[in-house]
């Protein structure tokens, strides 16, 4: 797999130009070439090994985007070590919790990280989850500011050991089914799941989407502003372009660092010619107006990306006429963590064939999408709105959720026995194209991240004063969807709004900053049937004020509650909007 992403572009053309480092300190780009990253990618691979990481091995990457963190993820694939980064956002118990569940042998993460202008203590995050961890024998640690930390008896300084390691590292012989890395994402259960992808077809479907969908061209920058954390990084970061001999932009800052220029002085500065990005960071720079994108020459950009999310038609058509000038093909691309790559988006297709705003409209070669009914029957026809399933196997589907193959059984090809369930709706158009409506389950998207309502609901429930919860999504300007928390309290609880700030900090250190509630209501109880199934679908009504069509409320336990919630929830807004 490394001698398709590095070894045979060094062979023909070693000085390429394989990544550009955006650092978060503004104008300052590194180079590094195709045989520069052969080289640090090989001397990380033997200080792995050096350090007893063997094929099978499973090592956990916490890192922020950087040549060193592709480096990481190329040299576990060179030795045949499984890696799985986990976003350097996530707080140490999220970290602890994906290190067991994997059962892995190292880390890999820098002393510090820095976005936006502020340090994030990345090490010391490393130090509170490795506590926990007994399978944890070595942490590498590389240096990305002057800051010293504090190193033990298990902390290898990376750079150091690399400078004294050999350059050449023979590549690990691997089958196309052995695993190269498992990924975790949020499912509607509490607990993340690791997703599996394998050597060929990942790599295989990572490259041939990167280069049909964006129409990538040798010669191309190719501007993927996503981080290693999540799947986008991982395909259209590193391996997609690496294994087409693309030049890919790696961005270590934020889209209004320091000011929300940043993507557009970026964009000017190194030509970029694809620009991929989520809509929630679109919206957030359509609210600050045109002059800041106007400021900058954009007139290398050939083609423009959506991804994380549906995105939304005002954010859709400003994107496309402001940024890209009504010049540019905007590509809505819908895909998943599971999927490993682009699945449906407006290109390829025919030669200046029509995109519809704010649609993915075209599956991508070998994907057959359709869409079921309650029933489990296959809705044929068009203007038609159903589950969206895949009927065939395609080479970057997920091949198991890591150590529990049966919930990955259940979770992907229960539903709708013969088709993989991709967990969304879609509507297929008149003309037969395909409109992703959203999640089918208690799945919410923050800014293009996925998350579990459940994930949120467990954390909150460790507070001692907080007996039950409740967590939906809401829509949200900015973020696309919010958190929105429905919380029971014990009955002597008097500080409601310590309790509420507690229960921010326990999911921020639980999970991460983003997937705190933006509002925590307190109620009496909440709307449960007799079974004792909370009816997330009426809170959902009650946040979306569409109370006054509360559909089939006879299930319910009490249908009272409904109106205690619903006066609580007025109370709520007035006070907060006084």
């Amino acid at each position: 797999l490394t001698v398709n992403c590095l070894d045979r572009h060094v062979e023909k053309s070693p000085n390429r130009v394989a990544l550009i480092w955006e650092r978060d300190e503004p104008g300052t780009a590194v180079h590094v070439t195709y045989r520069e990253l052969l080289d640090l990618t090989c001397r990380l691979a033997n200080t792995l090994k050096k350090y007893g990481i063997q094929k099978g091995d499973k090592v956990a990457i916490y890192m922020s985007v950087s040549p060193l963190s592709v480096a990481a993820m190329l040299a576990c694939a060179r030795i045949g070590a499984v890696h799985t980064v986990v976003f350097a956002g996530f707080s140490a118990e999220s970290l602890a919790g994906r290190i067991m569940d994997s059962g892995c042998k190292a880390v890999i993460t820098y002393n510090q990280g820095v976005r936006g202008g502020r340090i994030i203590e990345l090490k010391t995050t490393v130090d509170e989850a490795v506590k926990n961890c007994p399978s944890i024998k070595h942490v590498f640690v590389a240096q990305r500011t002057d800051n010293k930390v504090q190193m033990g008896d298990r902390d290898i300084p990376l750079e150091e050991e690399m400078a004294k390691a050999a350059s050449v590292c023979a590549p690990e012989s691997m089958d196309s089914e052995d695993m190269l890395f498992m990924l975790y994402t949020s499912g509607s259960t509490g607990k993340p799941k690791g997703i599996v992808h394998t050597q060929a077809g990942y790599l295989l479907y990572a490259a041939v989407t990167h280069k049909y969908v964006f129409d990538y061209q040798q010669g191309d920058v190719f501007g993927c502003v996503a981080d290693i954390g999540w799947i986008t990084g991982h395909s259209y970061v590193v391996y997609g372009p690496l294994c087409n001999g693309a030049t890919s932009v790696l961005f270590e800052s934020t889209p209004v660092y320091p000011d929300p220029g940043r993507y557009w002085e970026v964009v000017q500065r190194l030509k970029i010619n694809q620009f991929y990005g989520a809509p929630t960071a679109i919206r957030l720079l359509l609210n600050y107006g045109e002059e800041w994108v106007k400021k900058y020459d954009r007139s290398s950009l050939k083609t423009l990306g959506s991804v994380g999310e549906p995105i939304n038609n005002e954010a859709w058509q400003w994107f496309y006429h402001v940024v890209g000038e009504g010049r540019c093909t905007l590509v809505d691309t819908w895909w998943q963590t599971e999927t490993g790559g682009i699945c449906i988006a407006p290109r390829p297709s025919e030669e200046k064939a029509e995109i519809v705003p704010a649609m993915a409209m075209r599956p991508f070669f070998g994907i057959v999408p359709v869409l079921m009914d309650e029933n489990g029957k296959v809705i044929e026809g068009n203007d038609v709105s159903g589950a969206l399933c895949i009927a065939q196997p395609w080479p970057g589907m997920a091949r198991t959720i890591y150590g529990d193959h049966q919930r990955f059984v259940d979770a992907y090809f229960k539903a709708y026995p013969g088709y993989y369930f991709t967990g969304d709706g879609a509507y297929r158009t008149k003309k037969g194209y395909y409109q992703i409506t959203g999640r089918m389950d208690d799945v919410i998207n923050i800014s293009g991240h996925r998350l579990g309502t459940a994930e949120i609901e467990d954390a909150m429930a460790d507070h001692p004063e907080v007996p039950e919860t409740a967590v939906i999504g809401y829509p949200h300007k900015i973020k696309g969807e919010g958190a929105f928390a429905f919380i029971v309290l014990k009955e002597q609880t008097a500080h409601i709004d310590r309790v509420k700030e507690e229960l921010k900090t326990i999911v921020a250190s639980k999970i991460a900053k983003y997937a705190v509630p933006d509002h925590i209501l307190v109620v009496k109880r909440l709307p449960k049937t007799r079974s004792g199934k909370i009816m997330r679908r009426l809170l959902r009504k009650v946040v979306t004020e569409q109370s006054s069509n509360m559909g089939d409320v006879t299930t319910l336990d009490d249908p009272s509650v409904v109106k205690e919630i619903l006066d609580a929830y007025q109370k709520y807004k007035e006070k907060n909007s006084s």
